[in-house]
């Protein structure tokens, strides 16, 4: 089957660069809803058949276009939902990102047991419930699915869990807002189609000023 795993808009906190984890989490800013809005055009030569959001407001207002547009309705899936950032919440500072980061980058490169600061879970618990969310999402269809879910769980998730990707790479690179991956297999095992970081739209929908923290390649992280 085919997996599109879509990142959310831009929001507020995206703009101040700020590590917003937390349920219910803002909606979209205007250039956010901009983002959203031109996901449908971008993905018309694809099939989606079902559409998979995580329970924060940004990822459900960003698949209302393309839902709409496809006739479908989204369905929440808890494990869809971003990496938490415990302590870090709502920081900004170039330390809180940087542990944030290489905190759940070590995930990506097998070492688990690491724990985000003030946090209880690991990185164990990450990838149970977001291979749990994925699995979720693929009992939708036997076809394609498009995944609403965030930076740095789809960043992560990826690394780990899709054949011939570098954690290293993706440590150092952007994933902009709406940026789409594409993904062909199923539960046994993910290959890689095609990693777009830019937004859906096309890179003139990439904010001009902002430290997106959750996507942003993590030597530029940060305050």
């Amino acid at each position: 089957m085919r997996l599109f795993l879509i990142r959310h808009g831009q929001t507020p906190s995206n703009v101040a660069g700020r590590l917003d984890t937390d349920a219910p989490g803002p909606g979209l800013t205007a250039l956010g809803r901009r983002q959203a809005a031109a996901i449908p055009a971008a993905l018309r030569d694809r099939e989606v058949d079902a559409v998979a959001v995580s329970p924060l407001v940004r990822t459900g207002e960003t698949a209302a276009p393309l839902a709409a547009d496809r006739g479908l309705q989204p369905v929440t899936i808890d494990g869809l939902q971003e990496i938490e950032a415990a302590e870090l919440e709502m920081r900004n500072d170039r330390d809180a990102v940087r542990a944030y980061v290489t905190t759940a980058f070590a995930w990506a490169r097998g070492d688990v047991a690491v724990r985000m600061p003030g946090a209880e879970t690991d990185g164990t618990a990450f990838f149970t419930r977001f291979d749990e969310g994925i699995a979720q999402a693929t009992t939708l269809t036997r076809g394609s699915v498009a995944v609403f879910s965030h930076g740095a769980a789809i960043r992560v998730w990826s690394a780990a869990r899709v054949h011939g990707l570098d954690p290293a790479l993706l440590e150092h690179s952007p994933l902009h807002n709406t940026a789409v991956v594409e993904l062909e297999g199923d539960e046994h095992g993910w290959e890689l189609v095609d990693w777009s970081p830019d937004p859906a739209g096309g890179p003139q929908l990439i904010a001009a000023h902002e430290e997106d923290p959750t996507g942003e390649p993590v030597e530029e992280a940060g305050r």
